[in-house]
């Protein structure tokens, strides 16, 4: 066997532990987003999209709150430059997310990064960066193949469900509190990753700042929390990190 023969074949294996390894480190999430995926199709239908639409609909936006920002401006007619606005506002911390996450992917063609950057959802994300922030190289193999071993079972969890969720939505009762249960999916998958100080005071902050601002229009209070949260967790990281750095040096 040939150098180059080993080299291939040791990338090859580099590349499937590393996807095996995504797929098992998302499988957790895997739940709440099959319920959110459920909740979106059976609300997609309930807003008065037919069940073609919706699945069309699923299919190319692939985001569950813009989705559910959107369907009620479509269902009244509202104009597509506010659709679209709307849906954007939702979805402006998927930007702090590529740029967070540019690192990694920066040396790849543009057309690959979008289409990366389109599989990408927030649990994926947070699993990556947990993974991978501190990681003294970036843009590896491991990496990249990590984050599409992550991402595929995610989508199709999402459109399977959504799927299910639009085939059920005539026999599901308006009366069920279907969001309530997704919110509730969500907290069981984020919460045991709040871990320490940083962490902590994020939460607490988005938080905060999520339920202050609940009556903003087009849930620009979702962007506010977001971007709330995070400058929150790096100060609180820089604070701790510079009480660690003095306690040491006092002792």
């Amino acid at each position: 066997m040939t150098a180059a023969s080993s080299d291939r074949i040791a990338l090859r294996e580099l590349r499937r532990r590393a996807f095996f390894d995504g797929a098992r480190t998302i499988s957790p999430g895997l739940v709440a987003l099959a319920i959110w995926g459920v909740v979106t199709g059976v609300a997609m239908v309930k807003s008065g999209l037919s069940a073609p639409a919706a699945a069309v609909m699923s299919l190319l936006v692939y985001a569950g709150s813009a989705q559910l920002t959107a369907i009620p401006l479509l269902v009244v007619g509202a104009p597509l430059w506010l659709i679209f606005g709307a849906g954007i506002i939702v979805n402006l911390r998927f930007l702090i997310f590529g740029a967070a996450m540019h690192p990694y992917f920066q040396h790849m063609p543009w057309p690959k990064r979008l289409l990366l950057g389109f599989m990408n959802v927030d649990i994926v994300f947070v699993t990556f960066m947990g993974r991978f922030g501190s990681a003294p190289q970036k843009g590896n193999t491991e990496q990249l193949w990590f984050f599409i071993g992550a991402t595929i079972p995610c989508w199709v969890a999402w459109q399977v469900t959504s799927l299910l969720g639009i085939t059920l939505s005539a026999s599901v009762p308006s009366s069920w509190s279907l969001e309530f249960a997704a919110v509730l999916a969500l907290m069981a998958l984020m919460l045991p990753l709040i871990k320490t100080r940083p962490a902590i005071v994020s939460v607490l902050a988005a938080g905060v700042t999520a339920w202050l601002t609940q009556p903003w229009p087009l849930r620009i209070g979702l962007v506010a929390s977001t971007v709330v949260g995070i400058a929150a967790g790096m100060w609180a990281e820089s604070r701790f990190v510079k009480n660690t750095q003095s306690g040491s040096a006092q002792s």
